[in-house]
């Protein structure tokens, strides 16, 4: 079992940049594809990146591609996401997953709570 907790999510003007953070609890971390989601109000929750267990291989929402990069420190269960040249439409609660390669919830058993990000134009 698996416990995520998210931190880094704030505000920033667009072309900005933040880091977010997922630690995790547990022995498996290492075990476990990490994923990142996102969803805006009033709007379907959205695949952002995703990143292997071991850290090998990473691939991305086309939207994200570029200016997203996905990666872990298995060694202090963490998963990191940094995000550049923020815009306004990438505004949304990040959450952090934990599970199976994937590019879609269905694939992630375990799920943080979220971080907001509020980007301002």
């Amino acid at each position: 079992q698996a416990q995520l907790v998210e931190s880094g999510g704030g505000s920033v003007q667009a072309g900005g940049s933040l880091r977010l953070s997922c630690a995790a609890s547990g022995r498996t971390f290492s075990s476990y594809a990490m994923g990142w989601f996102r969803q805006a109000p009033g709007k379907a929750r959205e695949f952002v990146g995703a990143i292997s267990a071991n850290g090998d291989r990473t691939f991305y929402a086309d939207s994200m591609k570029g200016r997203f990069t996905v990666s872990r420190d298995n060694r202090k269960n963490t998963v990191y996401l940094q995000m550049n040249s923020l815009r306004p439409e990438d505004t949304a609660v990040y959450y952090c997953a934990a599970g199976s390669t994937g590019s879609t919830s269905a694939t992630y058993r375990y799920w943080g709570q979220g971080t907001q990000v509020t980007v301002s134009s």
